[in-house]
């Protein structure tokens, strides 16, 4: 999971740190109580579950989300499990089957896009930005020219990361404006690269999937929302799953999403938002049972042709502990039962996701409802619940 405070849960935990007044954002009340009937509580025999059980009470009750869920996966069954609410008003319980904002998952999907059309012969991968966006990237020393698409897609660009420079008061101010997608681009160029070479190191920055989406609208004539649901959405039946462009709710069954702003400070309910303001870096709406088929499908090649594939697999330190490591739009770590699984992270307000494949059919995504506020431990108990579904997934007899 990628957790530099890049998300923008960290424009909020920003704005609560200047002492910026949330308690009356649109949207805290709304739409309480709005979530449709739970299904009964989910089960299975999988030798998993009790410590699955477990990292998800942990969630909910020592971290402070108001509800988690985790779903596992392999070629034969899925497992999901739930705890908490899905309402803190309420106390409607946790779905399965719930949608969710999925904030940086989206860019494996943006990156498959532009990885098709490498494919088909219409990018180039180490291709300068400018061929395809000729004069966007340009000033305090930021240079289209110099930067290639592989570099946006890797985070080896150097570009700022335009969250790291919105005016916090005014997202919180009103949450439902609109954001244009060249305003953000252009707020990060404002400011100076976060270093001098593309390409010489790595820095997560999520203005270059901004550029990513341009450049697949730019190459197709169609905004890459579309594009997504094309080549990606539809092909695999993902039925949960949407890019809701300027569409300030979530459809179907969804828990309320929250943020706490302080350590005792209660929940404020920020479900209803206008993604915009993450656009191709962060906008999407999916449910864990689609993430892990897109996943699944996307690393046994469903999605990619093998050299396209092979490229978004080659992957660069980051500089983390743990030895996670960062190809084109997917993030490999090493798990703790052997092997490497493939996947990424997401934080946007009021949601925070982690998911991840292996190779050999096993999957797993984990959802609290809750970010930022949760507790410091939070990143390393959901980095947890998808390391013990996928090795405790594993097949008894691999193919």
């Amino acid at each position: 999971m990628i957790k530099h405070k890049r998300a923008l849960g960290g424009a909020l935990a920003l704005a609560i740190a200047i002492g910026v007044t949330v308690g009356a954002l649109p949207g805290n009340s709304a739409f309480a109580g709005t979530e449709t009937k739970t299904t009964a509580v989910w089960s299975a025999n999988t030798s998993g579950d009790l410590r699955l059980r477990d990292l998800l009470h942990r969630l909910t009750t020592v971290d402070g989300g108001p509800g988690a869920l985790v779903e596992v996966r392999n070629r034969h069954d899925s497992t999901a499990l739930t705890s908490g609410v899905a309402n803190a008003t309420s106390q409607v319980p946790m779905r399965g089957d719930s949608r969710f904002r999925i904030g940086s998952m989206t860019k494996p999907f943006v990156a498959t896009v532009v990885l098709q059309l490498v494919g088909e012969h219409r990018v180039a991968l180490d291709a300068p930005v400018e061929r395809y966006l000729p004069g966007v990237v340009r000033g305090q020393g930021h240079d289209g020219r110099k930067i290639t698409v592989r570099q946006l897609l890797q985070h080896s660009s150097g570009l700022p990361d335009y969250l790291d420079y919105l005016n916090p008061q005014q997202i919180l101010a009103d949450p439902l404006a609109h954001q244009g997608t060249r305003d953000l681009v252009n707020l990060a160029l404002a400011h100076p690269p976060t270093f001098e070479k593309p390409g010489s190191e790595w820095h997560y920055s999520n203005t270059n999937y901004l550029l990513a989406g341009m450049l697949i609208e730019k190459v197709t004539g169609h905004p890459y929302d579309k594009e997504i649901r094309r080549r990606i959405i539809t092909p695999l039946g993902l039925h949960d799953t949407s890019v809701p462009g300027e569409d300030t709710a979530i459809p179907g069954p969804h828990p309320r999403g929250y943020v706490r702003p302080g350590e005792d400070a209660p929940l404020m309910d920020l479900t209803v938002i206008n993604p915009s303001i993450a656009g191709a870096s962060g906008e999407m709406i999916s449910s864990a049972s689609d993430l892990n088929r897109f996943l699944g499908a996307l690393v046994r090649g469903r999605l990619l042709r093998p050299a396209q594939l092979n490229a978004m697999m080659k992957a660069r330190p980051t500089g983390s502990d743990d030895g996670r490591a960062y190809g084109l739009g997917l993030e490999s770590r090493p798990l703790p039962c052997g092997g490497l699984y493939w996947g990424h992270g997401g934080d946007i307000f009021g949601f925070q996701t982690a998911g991840g494949a292996t190779v050999d059919g096993r999957q797993a995504t984990v959802m609290v409802n809750l970010d930022p506020g949760g507790t410091d431990a939070q990143d390393a108990d959901m980095k947890a619940a998808v390391e013990t579904g996928l090795c405790e997934g594993r097949p008894a007899h691999p193919q």
